[in-house]
């Protein structure tokens, strides 16, 4: 991340995301929502489909990318280009020091493979165009923070791709950014198993005792206070009673459905391990109740103001505060 002053107006860009869903809508909302805020504001992406949804664009910079007129609900492949095209921007703009954070609205997994692009979302994307640092996604909603240790892969993917390297450095990732970003002081990382009941001693799996344990020890050993791993029935219940600081699930679901039941709506996807500020919201793109007057921006609004808490932290660290 590029040295640069704390700003007494954060410059926070927008991705519109997918603008055949409900992209348009969180963001116009969005900007309505935060428009008495101290913000420079910067939409990136279909910025006539922001119009449409009711943005008000007056006074905030836009840099249009649409490579396709779409209708709402009705996802199409030659947007992709565009929806690619305004996510490197903004991340080329957070890297020379233009941004001070991003926030993005949803795309299409789907949408991208079918307009020739293989990223299997937006972690994937700015991984890429960062150039450099692990990128580890992780949710924060109403107290809980829930990081992944594998993120888009098939189900029966997961074992392989868990290794004790890894699992070891996401948990370094997850404790800098913790206390640099977040300012947790001390950050408690609690360690899911993979299996039922943590495997109970190898019964159900090896996978906790030839990766995970060794992976927690190794980051102990660098000073990380992580635990576990602990049977991921009941631990996220312990984490949501303030227990831990945050969590480490194995896979996808096994994080994301706790915390989106815990905290719909009001959850933000932060991007770990990166050079630059990204937050995100927790849902998708919702092509089937798009331009009917039925998305819920809450999510759009928190990603930005968190995005927002986020730089300045970094900012006051750089700084020396």
């Amino acid at each position: 991340m590029s040295e640069r002053p704390r700003t007494p107006r954060p410059r926070i860009g927008i991705t519109v995301g997918d603008p055949a869903g409900i992209g348009p809508e969180v963001v116009a909302a969005a900007l309505r929502a935060l428009s008495h805020e101290s913000l420079d504001l910067r939409v990136y992406g279909d910025v006539d489909a922001v119009t449409r949804a009711g943005g008000a664009l007056e006074g905030i910079a836009t840099k249009p990318f649409a490579s396709a007129r779409v209708t709402p609900g009705k996802p199409a492949a030659g947007a992709a280009a565009g929806i690619v095209a305004a996510v490197k921007a903004a991340a080329s703009d957070c890297l020379s020091g233009e941004l001070d954070a991003m926030a993005t609205a949803p795309l299409s997994k789907e949408v991208l493979g079918d307009g020739g692009f293989s990223y299997p979302g937006h972690t994937e994307l700015i991984e890429e165009i960062a150039g450099e640092g692990r990128a580890v996604m992780m949710l924060v909603g109403r107290g809980l923070r829930v990081a992944l240790a594998t993120i888009h892969c098939a189900l029966r993917e997961v074992p392989g791709r868990l290794t004790r390297e890894g699992v070891a450095a996401t948990l370094e990732v997850m404790q800098r950014d913790l206390a640099r970003r977040f300012r947790v002081p001390a950050p408690r990382i609690a360690v899911c198993g993979l299996n039922p009941h943590a495997s109970e001693g190898g019964r159900f799996g090896d996978e906790e005792i030839r990766v995970i344990a060794p992976a927690v020890a190794d980051a102990c050993a660098r000073g990380i206070d992580a635990r576990g791993p602990f049977a991921a029935d009941t631990l996220f219940h312990r984490a949501v009673a303030g227990e831990f600081d945050a969590v480490l699930a194995m896979y996808h679901d096994q994080g994301l459905a706790p915390l989106k039941t815990h905290a719909f709506g009001q959850a933000v996807n932060v991007t770990l391990g990166l050079p630059l500020v990204r937050t995100s919201v927790d849902h998708g793109t919702a092509f089937d109740i798009a331009g009917k007057g039925k998305a819920d921006p809450s999510s759009m609004i928190e990603a930005v103001r968190l995005a927002v808490a986020l730089a300045q932290n970094e900012s006051s660290r750089g700084a020396g505060e």
